[in-house]
């Protein structure tokens, strides 16, 4: 069957090109890579439905996916991110005018509605808070930039379509300021580096971020470090951002042997410093209970305002969470 020959409209919910290395794999197996939250059994259902697709034609689940094969799924209903509700949500607005918005993002809430996270957004939030939001490219009312579900910190927000074309520019052409503070494992040596490393979806975990071995696959990515302080089997870093890839720093720091503290996706969940003791051991257990996320937050921002070409600039503070954790690390440093 082909899409077209279905009477009845079918929406595009995921579509994936896989790359010229792509080693035979089950369409299943190759899709349960790729998205998030998605079990076999659902997969294997939507196959039997009829609703995943290769170059067109319709498959069942142990087709095996070839190089250049377009693997869409798609289903009776439009994708529920793209029917955007307002919800009345607490949003912590730092700066506002008639042009634009600077909000402090608090961890564990996603920036857009997405596969699994269909409310409770930000997005949501900001909707409710102004519903003439200009959309961007992705049909995403206001959105410049984002930041990921467990990061906390700032995220600034285009009011008009002017501002939204121009904030957008400046991201393009790299002059915006964006420092991040990150826990990482270790002490990264040196002290103050940068880190240029292309990045691209990881070949075995299509969920993750890595540095590609050939140098001309991936994106140019760029990300400059420096400790702040050197709290023995962890260190406190500031990273300021050239480029703005998915899990940039999260991707750059574990690739240099320095994972960002309890960032399960990337390895940083292990306790990769330290003693063999269990009660370092059970020190480290609590840390992740005071923090359950990655140690990361977006302390800085500044940029040009769209409209009067004044130069903004945005400092937020540690969340409470960040901090508990960093001063257990400190004390604890200091007393071993």
């Amino acid at each position: 069957m082909e899409i077209s020959e279905n009477n009845e409209e079918l929406f595009e919910h995921f579509s994936f090109s896989a790359d010229k290395g792509q080693e035979p794999v089950r369409v299943d197996k190759f899709l349960m890579n790729r998205i998030e939250n998605a079990t076999r059994n659902k997969i294997q259902k939507a196959a039997k439905s009829g609703y995943i697709f290769s170059n067109n034609i319709a498959i069942k689940q142990n087709y095996k996916v070839k190089p250049g094969d377009n693997i869409k799924v798609m289903f009776h209903h439009p994708p529920y991110e793209n029917l955007i509700v307002g919800e009345k949500i607490d949003i912590d607005v730092i700066f506002e005018d008639n042009d634009l918005m600077v909000v402090n993002k608090p961890p564990n809430m996603v920036v857009h509605p997405g596969h699994g996270n269909y409310t409770g957004t930000l997005l949501n939030g900001l909707i409710y808070h102004n519903n003439n939001l200009p959309e961007n490219t992705d049909g995403r009312p206001g959105l410049v930039h984002r930041i990921d579900k467990d990061t906390s910190g700032l995220l600034v927000v285009a009011k008009t379509e002017k501002a939204l074309t121009n904030l957008a520019k400046q991201f393009f052409h790299k002059q915006i300021e964006r420092k991040y503070l990150a826990i990482v494992w270790g002490v990264p040596k040196p002290l103050k580096h940068t880190i240029d490393e292309n990045l691209a979806r990881d070949k075995k975990n299509r969920m993750i971020m890595s540095v590609p071995s050939n140098d001309e696959l991936g994106k140019k990515a760029v990300t400059h470090y420096e400790v702040i302080e050197d709290l023995g089997y962890v260190s406190l870093i500031e990273c300021q951002l050239e480029t703005g890839r998915t899990h940039q720093i999260r991707a750059h720091m574990k690739h240099i042997g320095h994972p960002i503290f309890n960032d399960h996706r990337y390895g940083g969940d292990k306790i990769l410093k330290g003693t063999i003791f269990n009660k370092y051991k059970q020190f480290v257990e609590n840390c992740y209970k005071i923090m359950p996320r990655q140690a990361l937050h977006a302390k800085t921002l500044g940029f040009l305002h769209p409209v009067n070409n004044e130069k903004m600039h945005f400092e937020i503070q540690l969340p409470d969470d960040f901090n508990s954790c960093l001063e257990k690390w400190k004390k604890y440093s200091k007393n071993s």
